[in-house]
């Protein structure tokens, strides 16, 4: 890949265990995602609890920007929606294999010899975490707001990446 083409591409990552509740929120975002409303140089991949899987992937360059799609402790009422920026080295967050929340995964890419640019996460304050299929009212009712906010917060991405690549070349 060109490395114009590279340095805009933009990666949304939906995290989560579906048979934990609200856990599964990001695997439901990135499901209901439509590609083709989002700009070109987006990739969507639903890659659920495999962490690992996800760290491989970011090492081939291809990202500049990695949007994690989560549940997220925040001190809100569930169903509360942020955009957080993360430290893309993920801070020397412990392996966990079983475990893999966004700062593990990017340790992990970090360990491998990888990295990325630019790390975001949508996350979504959960309500209920327990063993059981589907999400909490208050999150299920987030879902829509939340595709919308992935897709601003990939447009501003890919604009900036290329208001960027275009500076450089001047």
């Amino acid at each position: 890949m060109n490395e114009r083409a590279a340095a805009g591409r933009v990666l949304v990552a939906g995290i989560g265990n579906v048979f934990l509740g609200d856990d599964g929120f990001g695997v439901e975002v990135v499901r209901r995602l439509d590609p083709a409303t989002l700009p070109a140089g987006v990739d969507v991949v639903d890659y659920g609890i495999r962490g690992v899987h996800l760290a491989y992937d970011l090492l081939d360059g291809r990202h500049r920007t990695v949007v994690m799609v989560d549940a997220v402790p925040l001190d809100d009422p569930p169903g509360t929606l942020a955009v957080l920026q993360v430290d893309p080295t993920g801070g020397g967050a412990p392996m966990d294999a079983h475990g893999m929340h966004p700062a593990a995964v990017l340790a992990l890419l970090h360990d491998l010899g990888g990295s990325v640019d630019r790390v975001l996460v949508v996350g979504c304050a959960p309500g209920d975490a327990a063993e059981r299929m589907g999400l909490s009212e208050p999150v299920a009712a987030a879902v829509d707001a939340a595709v919308r906010l992935v897709s601003e917060v990939v447009a501003a991405e890919v604009v900036a990446a290329e208001v960027g690549v275009a500076a450089v070349r001047n």
